[in-house]
């Protein structure tokens, strides 16, 4: 009698479908056309039961994720060779210790303050506030490969290495920054009077700046869409 509820409760409460790229979970009779979280396509979706278990096999399997780059061989019970990839084994470190997430706030956390203090170094003459800016640039140049790498990993390991519009953006803003970091650094370095006040370009190099930190924004806005948003509000 118990089991028949449970199997009114199931028809009744529709199909369950859940996005193998992020986790997001559909209810209806099929599968949204794009995930709205993720952008994958229907193909991506699997159809789940009530304790969230696949009943079924995607609409079209996920391809594997980039070919294997380095190698290590190993020996298996019997004799038997088994070969591990060196960057699976790597992407599966950093997910299990969340690498990718904690790497992002270091850089993060710094390219506003470097904004704000260039900002008052023009405003109220304050070398030295242009001197800590440069200093933090310095930081973040050194930090920002291994978010970079981490990202990588995570997007090819954790969500198939789907080139959907919401990681392309991504990745796209991510390298943004990067090179805009680049020009920051060694544009002061070649030049450490860019920001005096008798240089014409002082405003160019706060311009770049404040893109880098906007093209920063959306990389991280977007990366809080694909964690925060598979969840419920309620």
């Amino acid at each position: 009698m118990i089991e028949a509820k449970k199997e009114e409760a199931k028809v009744i409460a529709g199909k369950r479908w859940r996005c193998i790229v992020c986790g997001y979970v559909h209810e209806g009779d099929e599968p949204p056309e794009i995930c709205p979280v993720c952008a994958a396509p229907k193909s991506m979706f699997v159809e789940i039961d009530a304790e969230g278990k696949e009943i079924g096999t995607p609409l079209q399997p996920a391809q594997d994720s980039a070919p294997l780059i380095l190698e290590s061989v190993g020996t298996i019970p019997g004799g038997k060779k088994e070969k591990s990839s060196f960057i699976d084994r790597l992407a599966g470190l950093s997910l299990k210790i969340h690498l990718h997430p904690i790497m992002v706030h270091f850089p993060n956390g710094v390219l506003p303050v470097v904004l704000v203090f260039l900002v008052i170094s023009i405003i109220f003459r304050i070398a030295s506030f242009e001197t800590a800016a440069y200093y933090n640039l310095v930081f973040v140049l050194l930090t920002l490969p291994f978010v970079l790498i981490t990202g990588f990993l995570e997007w090819q390991k954790r969500y198939k290495g789907v080139k959907t519009a919401i990681f392309v953006t991504k990745i796209m803003s991510s390298l943004i920054v990067f090179a805009a970091v680049s020009v920051l650094v060694f544009w002061r370095l070649l030049d450490p009077d860019v920001l005096a006040e008798e240089s014409p370009t002082r405003f160019i190099y706060l311009g770049v700046a404040a893109g880098m930190l906007g093209a920063a924004g959306i990389a991280g806005y977007l990366g809080g869409r694909l964690v925060f948003g598979t969840r419920r509000n309620d």
